[in-house]
Parts: structure tokens; sequence; C-alpha cells
């Protein structure tokens, strides 16, 4: 009845909100453009003086751009595909099979979401640190650096996600069940069931669960930080542009990190922009669920 009687307070409402979203990225993309002297400058210009490209060349050099460029794509590729197949067989045996312990363990799985990540840091990284055999480490474990000098430490403690399987399992529920028995009495496998049957019907459930798990590991800070203290060769975008912040003059570096900044959100922007039909409707299905 709002909605009929002042239409246009949802027009200002979703207005403002665009706004409000939009103008912090667009003034990234301008201060990446501007001078070294106009970063700070008073009072506040939203262009800058002359367009120049020379603060993503100096981002390029300075934080040695394709070094962190290939560390975090490599490490948010595997965390995307691992949290993919894990998420989707785990939801589907929780959801479609029937095996003792099947609530206790979807129980255990939602269980997890309830602790703070940060918790795990110190574990995670001892684990690592103790891998056998690894980076030095004899078979118990002892006398090297285990896995943290390594890229895989990037990517392990995130390759299985609980929201991932809880949300597949909610979705793959309301599967009808009559369509899977027809083709196991046919003669398929579960797996053949899940990967012919199962995982079509879930696709838009699967691409809104793989970008939200591709941002969430590209943007990853913490424990990059963590990791990258053990071995600077591993470092990611996020972790080589605050140190670059912190380390360096702002009023000198502050348009040369907005570039890098810039620089490390297209992949996201464009990975977005081509899989935003398949995300809506994702998130469309699984807030109906």
């Amino acid at each position: 009845m709002t909605r009929r009687r002042f239409p246009w307070l949802s027009y200002l409402l979703v207005v403002t909100g665009a706004v409000l979203t939009v103008v912090p990225f667009l003034d990234m993309v301008m201060t990446s453009f501007k001078g070294a002297d106009e970063a700070g400058r008073l009072p506040y210009r939203f262009l800058p003086d002359a367009f120049d490209l020379s603060n993503y060349r100096a981002a390029v050099h300075q934080l040695d751009l394709p070094v962190l460029f290939r560390n975090s794509v490599v490490a948010t590729a595997v965390i995307s595909a691992s949290v993919l197949v894990t998420s989707s067989l785990a939801g589907y045996a929780l959801a479609k099979l029937r095996f003792p312990g099947r609530d206790f363990v979807f129980r255990l799985v939602l269980s997890t979401m309830m602790f703070p990540p940060f918790l795990f840091l110190v574990p995670h990284f001892l684990i690592l640190v103790h891998w056998p055999l690894a980076g030095g480490n004899d078979l118990l474990g002892r006398g090297g650096a285990g896995l943290t000098v390594s890229i895989a430490a990037l990517a392990m403690p995130f390759l299985v996600s609980g929201f991932g399987i809880f949300l597949m399992r909610q979705f793959m529920v309301s599967l009808p069940d009559e369509v899977l028995e027809a083709a196991r009495m046919d003669g398929a496998g579960e797996f053949t069931v899940w990967w012919r049957i199962v995982v079509p019907q879930t696709r838009p459930v699967l691409v809104t669960l793989g970008l939200l798990t591709f941002v969430d590991a590209w943007n990853e800070y913490i424990w990059a930080l963590l990791v990258s203290t053990a071995n600077p060769d591993v470092m990611t975008l996020p972790v080589g542009i605050q140190l670059l912040q912190d380390h360096v003059d702002p009023t000198r570096t502050t348009p040369i990190v907005m570039a890098g900044l810039v620089l490390s959100t297209l992949p996201v922007l464009v990975l977005f922009l081509l899989l935003q039909k398949h995300y809506v409707r994702g998130a469309m299905l699984s807030g109906l669920k």
C-alpha cells in the first residue's frame, strides 16, 4: 500500500542506495588518475586535473603486480573450484542419500558456521607448519616450515565451506526424488546421477556460491598476511597493497594505491558482469528455499 501511495519513495531509496554504492568506487577510479599533489588538496576535487596513467605504471612496478596477481588468481581459483565440488557433493549426500548419522553430520556442518573464522587462524597455521614431509619436515612434522612456505598454504584452510554445503543441501532437498530414482533404475550410479541430473538443475545456485566464494577468497587479507610472513613470495594483492600504503608516505602513494585497488577490483567486476544473470537467479532461488 505504501508503494502504491508513494511510488516516488521506492525510487528515491533505490537511487540513494545506488549513489552510496557507486560514488566511492568512482572516487577510487578518479583518484587513481590524480597526481601526487592532488590527492590531499583542499578543497577536494572529484575529477583529476589530467588523466595520467603513470600511477598504474608505478603500481605495476612498486607492487610487483604480476607476482601478486598470480598468487591471488591461483589461490582463488583453487578455493572456488574446491568449494563448488565439495559443497555440491556433500549437499547431494546430505539431501538425497540415506545413511546412519546423516542428521548428525548436517548439524555438525551447521555448527562450523557458528564459530568466528579468526578462531581457527592459529590452529590452521600450526597444522601447516607441522605438515609431514613438507618444507623440510620429517615424518613427524618436525625440522622445517611445512606447507607455510608454499602457495598451497593460501588455499588449504578454505577448501571446504560449511555455508556452501548448507546452501547446496537446502536447495537440493526440493529436487524431485522421482527423477533420481528413475535414473537409478536405468542403471546410473550415484556419481552419474549427481553429475548428469543434479548439477545441471543447481547451476544458478552454484554460480551464486562460486561468486561469493571468489569474492571472499580474492579479498582474503588476514590469513594471506599471516602466510606471507613465512614466505613473502606468496603475498597476494590485498596484502601487497596494504603494505605499500603502510610503509610509504600516504600523501605520495595514495593515487598509486588507488590504481592498485582498481586493478585488483577488475577481475571481480568482470566476473560479476559476465555471470550477473545467473547470480540474480541463483540468489532469488536460494532466498525462496
